[in-house]
């Protein structure tokens, strides 16, 4: 008789129905991993991108450098297309320059204040001290996000500015 007991309580856990589905537990690690895995991949991707992004943003700000750098060691020639060619040269991006020459007068707070004057610099600087020449070169380029994301327009602007002292 005991042994009938076990048995017909063997039978009743194979049998299907609703509480045998409630009370389960096979495949649950699957579909764990299926809702985490998704949200891990979907963070990597975003990642992916910022990281790009970064890496992109940081050789525009290289090329404006270059372009600054170029015309402080050689000047800034007639037209100061040799410093934009430095510039748009010293990436493999799609990088667009723009150098100007502007005058400035030294700051104890920010560095350098542009006055908004082309040289030749002859008005006096708000500290007494005398104007210099600058070249400024703002370079910048569009990226495009890898996986368009909700509230983020793509493309993506970046731009820098350098300052060199002629």
């Amino acid at each position: 008789m005991n042994r009938w007991r076990g048995m017909i309580r063997i039978a009743e856990n194979c049998r299907p129905g609703p509480n045998r589905l409630l009370t389960t537990v096979d495949g649950v690690s699957t579909i764990e991993f299926a809702l985490i895995g998704s949200m891990l991949v979907t963070l990597a991707i975003g990642m992916l991108d910022f990281g790009m992004a970064l890496w992109q943003q940081m050789e525009v700000g290289n090329a404006a450098r270059a372009g600054a750098e170029y015309a402080a060691a050689h000047g800034w020639g007639t037209d100061g297309s040799a410093v934009q060619t430095a510039a748009t040269s010293a990436t493999s991006l799609s990088v667009t320059a723009s150098p100007s020459q502007v005058c400035g007068c030294p700051d104890a707070s920010s560095g350098v204040s542009l006055t908004g004057q082309s040289p030749p610099c002859t008005t006096a600087c708000s500290n007494g001290g005398s104007p210099s020449a600058y070249v400024s070169v703002s370079a910048q380029a569009s990226y495009a996000l890898v996986v368009p994301f909700p509230g983020i327009s793509s493309p993506i602007t970046l731009t820098a500015t350098a300052l060199a002292r002629m």
